[in-house]
């Protein structure tokens, strides 16, 4: 079985992202690169993340979008999730969820700005792709200009893109932009936001370089 691993991970946080509640049903979808390999396992179309096994998870060809291995057929969104590791090297994991805020952020064709801090595990801001039929290349290539320089996009009329060094950073991503557009919808309701200046989420940006690792020299308080 190739990409075993790969397989595992993909099954377990499909059901993670059952109950997360980021997405319904058989909505959305995730994926691995195997860079070495040039492989890429995806989740198939049609089957319920509580259903899919190891053996459910499609392999496929980075390059040709060619099936190498498996019975299934593969989400519909694989030329999306392959445009992005064929072009993107810091990207070895997508994440495609059809989140309550997130989507509902892109069926206004608006982006997601800086609401909050932890956004900055994506970029400055997220911005929401042009509208395309969903599994078109039309729509992978929407979805490819847009995240330029982030790794998190809106789909306009249809859901959430992230991508990341593995799933578990992918998967991270997606939790924090949805919890983001959930806090714009609600100040949205009280009022007209406040969102953080470029500067600020920049200064951010660089602070999460470091989270987790040990720092030596602190400033005086």
């Amino acid at each position: 079985m190739l990409l075993k691993n790969e397989r595992i991970q993909l099954m377990n946080y499909g059901k993670k992202m059952i109950s997360d509640g980021l997405t319904k049903g058989t909505g959305g979808n995730l994926s691995i690169f195997n860079r070495e390999k040039n492989l890429m396992a995806i989740t198939p179309s049609g089957v319920g993340y509580l259903d899919i096994t190891p053996e459910d998870i499609v392999i496929l060809d980075v390059e040709t979008g060619k099936i190498i291995e498996g019975n299934r057929v593969p989400s519909s969104e694989a030329d999306m999730h392959r445009i992005f590791y064929k072009y993107r090297k810091d990207i070895n994991a997508m994440v495609h969820t059809h989140s309550k805020y997130s989507t509902g952020l892109s069926c206004t064709g608006k982006k997601l700005p800086a609401i909050h801090y932890l956004l900055a595990v994506a970029g400055e801001e997220i911005p929401c792709a042009k509208y395309a039929t969903y599994g078109t290349v039309e729509l992978a290539k929407n979805a490819y200009k847009s995240m330029e320089g982030n790794k998190g996009v809106l789909l306009s009329n249809h859901g959430l893109l992230t991508g990341g060094k593995d799933i578990s950073e992918a998967y991270n991503i997606a939790e924090n932009v949805e919890f983001c557009c959930e806090l714009y919808f609600i100040s949205k309701v009280i009022g007209e936001p406040c969102i953080l200046p470029e500067k600020e989420m920049k200064k951010v940006m660089k602070r999460f370089e470091d989270y987790g690792k040990k720092i030596d020299e602190h400033e005086e308080i």
